[in-house]
């Protein structure tokens, strides 16, 4: 079992950043494929990026391509979300997750962990 543990959350003007952090408890961290994912109010939860165990492949929804970056300091047992150019529809409950596996996906259905969330507000 896995412990997650989101931070960073808060309200950021348009245009602003924000640097999410989401520490695991876990001695083999880098046995996880790690994600960030999303959920607005009244919306389903959405894939946000995706970061594989090593850290050599990433992927990203295509909302926040060029804008947000994931990175990971399995040293910490720590993965981040750099978020840049932050607009209103950013606005979010974000989620990390962890899947026992390579790679990370798109799909919600493949993280076994979950951590409680943070909000971001981006004020227009």
């Amino acid at each position: 079992q896995v412990q997650l543990v989101e931070s960073g959350g808060g309200l950021v003007q348009a245009g602003g950043s924000l640097r999410l952090s989401c520490a695991a408890s876990v001695r083999t961290f880098n046995s996880y494929a790690m994600g960030w994912f999303r959920q607005a109010p009244g919306t389903e939860r959405e894939f946000v990026a995706a970061i594989s165990r090593s850290g050599s492949s990433t992927d990203y929804a295509n909302s926040v391509k060029g804008r947000f970056t994931i990175s990971r300091d399995n040293a910490k047992n720590t993965v981040y979300l750099q978020m840049n150019s932050l607009q209103p529809e950013d606005t979010a409950v974000y989620y990390c997750a962890a899947s026992y596996s390579v790679l990370g996906t798109r799909s919600q259905f493949t993280y076994q962990n979950w951590g409680q969330g943070t909000q971001v507000t981006v004020s227009s």
